[in-house]
């Protein structure tokens, strides 16, 4: 009941606090000699997102607490869905293991493909679906690298492809 009534509370706390470490703790990495852009760059534009993404988050749920716990005084909890918890747990360990020998593109591709199959609804797989998903996670993986690559001047694994791009 704790959760059900303060779970948006908890995890923006939570995001905020996670965000605010993030940010101390990039500060600590090393700075870059060679690039404007240090390694400390991208830790502190994700920590300082988080933060601010898990600020409106309390802020909104604090807010309206009021509103929704009427709400929830008679609402079930729906039931979690263990497989694609487990499946998703499984997939980024993968991604993890596989990104640096087979390299970011190839990895990506696969991995955001099938993380979104696993999190789609049952109804929503059908081929026209997973097009869109395809396309989706090809113009996403390659925006992604070509940010990386020219906007950051960082090179991501390039694995079994040598790609000169």
């Amino acid at each position: 009941m704790f959760f059900k009534k303060y779970g948006d509370i908890v995890v923006g706390v939570f995001f905020m606090v996670l965000g605010a470490l993030l940010i101390i703790l990039a500060q600590a990495l090393p700075k870059s000699k060679v690039m404007e852009i240090g390694p400390d760059f991208m830790p502190t534009v994700i920590g300082s997102v988080t933060f601010i993404l898990a600020a409106i988050l309390t802020f909104l749920n604090v807010k309206n607490f009021k509103m929704h716990a009427k709400e929830l005084e008679g609402a079930e909890i729906p039931e979690c869905d263990y497989k694609r918890v487990i499946s998703s747990v499984i997939l980024v360990l993968v991604y993890v293991m596989v990104l640096q020998p087979v390299g970011f593109i190839l990895s990506t591709l696969v991995f955001l493909l099938l993380q979104m199959l696993v999190l789609s609804p049952d109804d929503e797989r059908d081929a026209k679906h997973i097009i869109r998903l395809v396309v989706i996670d090809v113009i996403f993986t390659l925006v992604v690298f070509f940010l990386f690559r020219y906007g950051f001047k960082i090179v991501l694994p390039a694995g079994i492809f040598t790609i000169s791009l």
